[in-house]
């Protein structure tokens, strides 16, 4: 009898940093994840004194869920996740 896998979803978590201070809650969060991450890509904006970060992650829905429900509520970070149909 095999036993049946987990099903994932591969999703992009897009994320906006306006309050520096929550940089290293944004790590944290991110390195529990750390697991399930394919990639992760930083861009430090200092013309408009923001960072923008995208993370790709492939995992079932509830973790995705979780990291971008945990990302959201830091203060000063705004949070969009696009997922693939499978």
């Amino acid at each position: 009898m095999s036993e049946k896998q987990t099903e994932t979803r591969v999703a992009v978590i897009s994320i906006i940093v306006e309050n520096p201070d929550s940089v290293s809650q944004i790590n944290e969060i991110l390195h529990s994840a750390a697991d399930y991450i394919i990639g992760r890509l930083g861009i430090p904006y200092k013309r408009k004194n923001i960072s923008i970060i995208s993370v790709v992650i492939d995992a079932e829905l509830n973790i995705i869920s979780s990291v971008s429900g945990k990302l959201g509520r830091l203060s000063g970070v705004t949070v969009k996740t696009a997922y693939s149909r499978s």
